[in-house]
């Protein structure tokens, strides 16, 4: 019997029954892709992100996207670093201009709702969610949930028990996961890991992680309170999912929906996930026993602060004394060490280590280590490679969709990096320090913390646990 790759993907139920017609080694097992077809991605969020992500899958030359979806047609990118054009037509004419190149007439499909996408495009392999952070965790369990393979940008999620969620639908479901802090696939962070490892500081006590980001309303005190007319081309509604419905303004959208606590996790959430890798994965770091946040600036129930100043307490771990982790955004740093020597000063974004014998500084988003002074940075005799070093962020991801290797930033790893940083925001939101009760998803000390831990869903978007 012949099974054609189409079929046999859009049977992802019967995968046991069809690999035990076709060999493992031809299909590369249920769901995944033969190694030698191309990986048929859908994005789902046709922002600046997701338009970067697409042009790092333009370099594989066995992955190709063929349809797009976004609630809105387009938008301009040029008061951001982004630049250009965003939104799902410009997207779509960007893709199949792409690929035309080779294969003349080639079509991405365009979609408004990504669930219709998911519905008739069944020759889609893997989806790619750069939405708002709010739909993060609702596009990821519908995708996989539907047999697809699912990168989706940081922070994984919007609230703490989504994490919890999107990392056990990922197990069941047994598909390639990857989140988009691809600081995580540099060869930095695998060096400080084995640095660390290795003893070069001596046991580590205190980490400071800190980015010069913060508010991208600069003049917003709260929700804005015009109602300029909707553009032609967005679906508003859609774009809600699902938060409580708000007029639409520009001040949401794009890139800046960040600020707003109903769609967005600040600055902590924004870079957290790039900024705290390095310390989770050195440290083995997981639920902290207390974290506390304080804003910097303005803050108030809808919109974030432009800057915060966390503190993340995590408990002995295998061997390791405890730690504190100090978060900082907004232009704050932790005070600069004498160490610092010729380098003079504080980078505008980095992570220090701080152990009984000595100081790491690490560039941000996984930089590679320097011991400071400098001068022992050249007298350390480093130790051997010992973690595998990636071929690129998106490129492991790919490997994974065709039955590789795990990525490394697969979801179980990506929901406990996001938990991490979701409790800042959580001590932020609530204005309490949070003694964290990880095994009862709860915060010990204050119960109406709740509703942020668990999220709030309109009618007929609720996501199934």
């Amino acid at each position: 019997m012949k099974i054609s790759r189409r079929s046999f993907l859009g049977q992802s139920a019967l995968g046991v029954a069809a690999a035990s017609i076709v060999p493992r080694h031809v299909l590369g097992g249920p769901k995944f892709v033969p190694p030698s077809e191309k990986v048929n991605i859908a994005l789902v969020g046709a922002g600046g992100q997701g338009r970067t992500n697409l042009r790092a899958l333009f370099q594989e030359p066995d992955a190709q996207c063929i349809a797009v979806a976004d609630p809105i047609e387009q938008f301009s990118l040029e008061a951001f670093y982004y630049k250009g054009m965003g939104g799902r037509k410009p997207v779509k004419a960007e893709v199949e201009s792409h690929y035309a190149q080779k294969t003349p007439n080639f079509r991405c499909a365009e979609y408004e709702d990504f669930r219709a996408m998911l519905e008739k495009e069944k020759a889609i392999d893997a989806v790619l969610c750069a939405t708002p952070d709010h739909l993060h965790a609702y596009v990821s369990i519908a995708a996989m949930r539907s047999g697809k393979h699912v990168f989706c940008e940081k922070p994984l999620t919007h609230n703490i028990w989504e994490a919890r969620l999107v990392a056990k639908v990922a197990k069941e479901t047994g598909v390639a996961t990857q989140m988009g802090n691809i600081g995580h696939s540099r060869d930095g962070i695998r060096q400080t890991c084995e640095w660390i490892w290795d003893g070069a500081i001596g046991p580590v006590r205190e980490v400071h992680a800190w980015v010069g980001a913060g508010r991208w309303n600069k003049t917003l005190t709260g929700l804005p309170t015009d109602r300029p007319p909707t553009p032609p081309g967005v679906n508003w509604d859609l774009w809600i999912g699902p938060r409580e419905p708000v007029p639409y303004h520009p001040a949401y959208t794009p890139v800046t929906w960040r600020d707003f606590w109903a769609f967005g996790t600040g600055a902590l959430g924004d870079f957290g996930c790039h900024d705290m890798d390095a310390a989770c994965w050195a440290l083995d770091l997981r639920a902290p026993t207390t974290v506390e946040a304080h804003p910097a600036g303005q803050m108030n129930d809808d919109i974030a602060p432009h800057g915060e100043l966390c503190y993340y307490q995590f408990g002995p771990r295998n061997n390791q004394p405890p730690v504190r982790l100090t978060w900082y955004t907004g232009g704050l740093k932790p005070p600069c060490p004498e160490e610092i020597g010729e380098l003079k000063a504080l980078p505008d974004r980095g992570v220090l280590f701080v152990g009984d014998k000595g100081l790491m500084l690490c560039e941000g988003a996984g930089g590679p280590p320097r011991l400071l002074p400098l001068q022992k940075t050249r007298e350390y005799k480093k130790p051997p490679a010992t973690l595998p070093r990636s071929k690129g962020h998106h490129r492991d991801w790919l490997d994974a969709c065709k039955g590789g290797p795990p990525a490394s930033s697969h979801f179980e790893y990506a929901a406990r990096l996001t938990e991490i940083v979701l409790l800042g925001v959580l001590s932020l939101r609530t204005r309490r320090k949070i003694a964290w009760d990880a095994e009862n998803l709860a915060a010990r000390n204050f119960p109406d913390a709740n509703p942020i831990i668990r999220g709030h869903y309109r009618k007929g978007w609720e996501i199934a646990g």
